[in-house]
């Protein structure tokens, strides 16, 4: 029987990361719908905004000509993206903390355009929406994930895999992000990826540049993550480590559940935006309040 894209199991950097952190939470925000109508939930937090809006700019840029991906400000297309999170849509308490970030946001947008790097330069856009492959036919199990950047190389032909980053803190080393993109894009197009870097917009001028994951040994960690998440579906076994009181990624999902959190609307996948109801506290990328 052909493998069905329907039925299998979708796994991606940002789902397997909920998964290796809290299965509950992974449960939470990638299999569990409101039974009233069958939405996703998700949680909006002013981190999560000040990132969405940061990459739908920096998105924007690669399918211009590389002449004039800087034609106009970075900071006024900031500012239009900015009004689809302003106020509570974006998680802001109030407005003193969303000048904040905006403030950070357009402040990444100024580096940008006087250090471009690679945006200036040559890329290469994937042909999909959603970029994915069968990391296992077998197994029914889909690997997918959309990647920031890949400059095109000429003197190599070949591709330079670049994540941009919007936190404050530097990747774990242990991160899977690198081994999934290096083969989403060995699998996605045609050109060899050489090189791979992320770029840490809240404080960098330049690029960082990664050790390459090697592509069998990446293929054998994910699949083996993969393995686990198809068997917690199957078996419905989604456990938080912390036990029943929960832990800082599934707890704000359960508030949400508990009738707790505040809805302030849908987004462009019809999931249905929360935000929790305080005036202080901590985001999640731990910026106080």
């Amino acid at each position: 029987m052909p493998p069905d894209k329907y039925t299998a199991v979708w796994v991606s950097h940002t789902s397997i990361g909920d998964f290796l952190r809290c299965p509950r939470a992974y449960f939470l925000k990638n299999v569990y719908r409101d039974p009233k109508n069958n939405h996703k939930i998700k949680l909006m937090s002013p981190s999560l905004a000040l990132g969405q809006c940061v990459h739908e700019v920096l998105e924007s840029l690669s399918i211009l000509p590389k002449n004039r991906r800087l034609e106009e400000s970075l900071v006024k297309k900031l500012d239009t993206a900015w009004g689809k999170v302003s106020g509570e849509k974006g998680g802001f308490p109030n407005e003193e903390i969303e000048y904040k970030y905006k403030m950070r946001g357009q402040e990444m947008m100024r580096r940008v355009m006087n250090h471009p790097g690679p945006i200036t330069g040559l890329s290469v856009k994937i042909n999909m929406d959603l970029p994915f492959f069968w990391l296992s036919e077998e197994e029914n199990i889909i690997l997918c994930g959309k990647i920031d950047w890949l400059e095109f190389l000429p003197e190599t032909d070949s591709v330079h895999i670049i994540d941009f980053k919007t936190g404050r803190s530097e990747e774990d080393p242990d991160s899977l992000q690198l081994p999934i993109y290096h083969l989403l894009v060995h699998h996605c197009q045609k050109r060899a990826a050489s090189k791979a870097s992320y770029w840490y917009l809240d404080y960098s001028d330049t690029l960082t540049e990664k050790t390459l994951p090697d592509l069998d040994a990446s293929r054998q960690k994910v699949l083996a993550i993969a393995q686990e998440i198809k068997l917690a579906r199957q078996l419905a076994r989604f456990k938080c480590p912390s036990g029943a009181d929960g832990c800082p990624d599934c707890r704000p999902f359960e508030t949400i559940l508990r009738g707790e959190a505040k809805f302030v609307g849908e987004d462009g996948f019809r999931n249905d935006v929360y935000i929790l109801n305080k005036s202080d506290g901590e985001d999640r990328e731990g910026t106080v309040l």
